[in-house]
């Protein structure tokens, strides 16, 4: 330290300086010209460099952030506005029946929508959180701390964590799994094991399924072992018909595979029939009886109404014939009869 007069100062202000004030142009001549302090010049070169070297690096990672987040957002509204998905979105409108439906209305549509929407959002706080880490890191060696005992005791904590944590960590990368293969989405009809129901919400951690009784299930996707999806492609309308022992077999297939087609090609379910019924003939013999079999192919979560049409019609119609049912309570009938007798 020597005692240096600038030139625009005062000769009472005249103090013991340091060194590098005497450097015209330097940071420390400016900032102890600036604040007269002892401390701030001498590392003005340091706080300047680093600062900037700081700046810079906050600069770069928020403007790489933007530009991740901006390409995500592209990729999203390509995989549902592109013109490949317009293309098969529009093939998928047209109803067997011929009719067609609404843009909005189509399920696939909102599903695809669905789907890379969220995945778009895992990206994007992925994206995030790792510029995050590597900017405060670099900020960090800016600074000059140590990262060799940071990075050792951040992976200690994060071993333990991950200990704590795994059926969580489970959960999400089993909910990536799931909407990445398009195993299931809102509004199909499915059978994870625990629960059967309808789809209501798909999301990284939980799946929530409505059953047909109105219960509504949280069921984690770490936990689904199968799915089972009954909304995918088509779907299969399997109708059982029960008739006793001593009906004619033949008589009751030809009746039943009449009136299921008959059946079929009417209004309220005509457009969910995507092909004939089909009458597979005697599928079991059992003590009570033997029962037929007719299948139809129907579209995806309507299997039920029609198999429920087919059902309650070719009921009507063996009863119309005279086709006789199972004895399920012989007692019953016995009793029945002896009282005829008397």
């Amino acid at each position: 330290m020597t005692p240096v007069v600038l030139p625009d100062v005062p000769l009472q202000n005249v103090t013991l300086m340091p060194d590098c004030v005497q450097d015209a142009g330097s940071w420390c001549a400016t900032l102890y010209r600036w604040t007269s302090n002892d401390f701030l010049a001498q590392h003005a070169d340091t706080l300047v460099s680093r600062t900037v070297a700081i700046t810079v690096i906050v600069v770069i990672a928020v403007l790489f952030r933007w530009l991740a987040h901006r390409a995500i957002a592209r990729m999203v509204d390509g995989a549902t506005n592109g013109r490949f998905t317009a293309l098969v979105g529009r093939a998928r409108r047209l109803r067997p029946g011929g009719g067609a439906v609404a843009p909005a209305a189509d399920p696939g549509t909102q599903r695809r929508a669905q789907r890379a929407r969220t995945i778009g959002s895992v990206l994007r706080s992925i994206v995030s959180a790792v510029v995050l880490l590597v900017a405060v890191m670099m900020v960090m060696n800016e600074l000059g701390y140590p990262l060799g005992p940071l990075l050792a005791g951040a992976g200690v904590i994060g071993l333990a964590i991950g200990f704590g944590a795994q059926n969580l960590v489970r959960d999400f990368l089993s909910g990536m799994f799931m909407l990445l293969e398009d195993q299931y989405g809102v509004g199909d009809v499915v059978d994870v094991g625990e629960a059967v129901g309808t789809v209501e919400a798909v999301g990284l951690r939980i799946t929530t399924i409505r059953d047909i009784k109105g219960t509504v299930w949280y069921v984690r996707n770490g936990e689904i072992l199968r799915v089972g999806n009954m909304s995918q492609g088509y779907a299969v309308a399997v109708v059982d018909l029960p008739i006793a022992h001593h009906a004619d077999v033949e008589e009751a297939t030809e009746l039943a595979g009449s009136t299921a087609t008959e059946r079929a090609s009417q209004d309220d379910i005509a457009g969910d029939v995507l092909e004939a019924p089909e009458v597979l003939g005697v599928d079991k013999i059992g003590p009570e009886g033997v029962t037929l079999r007719i299948t139809v192919r129907v579209s995806p979560g309507r299997q039920w109404a029609v198999q429920r049409a087919l059902n309650g019609a070719i009921t009507d119609a063996f009863d119309d014939h005279g086709i006789p049912r199972p004895m399920v309570y012989p007692g019953a009938a016995f009793d029945g009869q002896a009282q005829k007798q008397n």
